[in-house]
């Protein structure tokens, strides 16, 4: 059996978001492998600040995109971004909340845990349209 991937504090990674559902393989995590170019590691809450600095950036994180099982992003959203981005926001002062339970241990690759630190946000219990949520 293999065990479960590592949060950057040591822990196992837990679920992100479920609705929507998030992850490089898009199933709730902020799993990743080698065909991951852009390090889908950083599980945020999205802010508007944070999507329109992404906008601004060229990486389009509202519009639905149903061929990619992506419905667009609002405020308030949990998800699964690349490292690098979530690195460029943060250099520009609109960085998202983190969710350092659900940001896997590849994150501290590009960015220092200081830095997710600074911009950690407590976690609820269970993340939406999980197991045992309602709806």
């Amino acid at each position: 059996m293999t065990r479960p991937a590592m949060n950057v504090l040591g822990g196992d990674l837990v679920p992100c978001s479920y609705d929507p559902v998030t992850g490089w393989y898009r199933d709730g995590c902020c799993h990743t492998d080698e065909h991951d170019v852009g390090s889908h590691v950083i599980c945020v809450r999205v802010t508007v600040a944070f999507l329109n600095q992404q906008m601004e950036a060229g990486n389009d994180l509202i519009t639905p995109r149903p061929e990619f099982r992506f419905k667009g992003l609002k405020p308030g959203d949990r998800w699964c971004v690349c490292a690098l981005r979530w690195r460029e926001a943060y250099e520009a002062g609109h960085a998202a909340p983190v969710v350092l339970e659900s940001t896997h241990a590849k994150a501290l690759e590009y960015v220092p845990l200081e830095w997710l630190m600074n911009r950690a946000v407590s976690r609820p219990a269970e993340p939406s349209g999980g197991p045992g949520s309602p709806g």
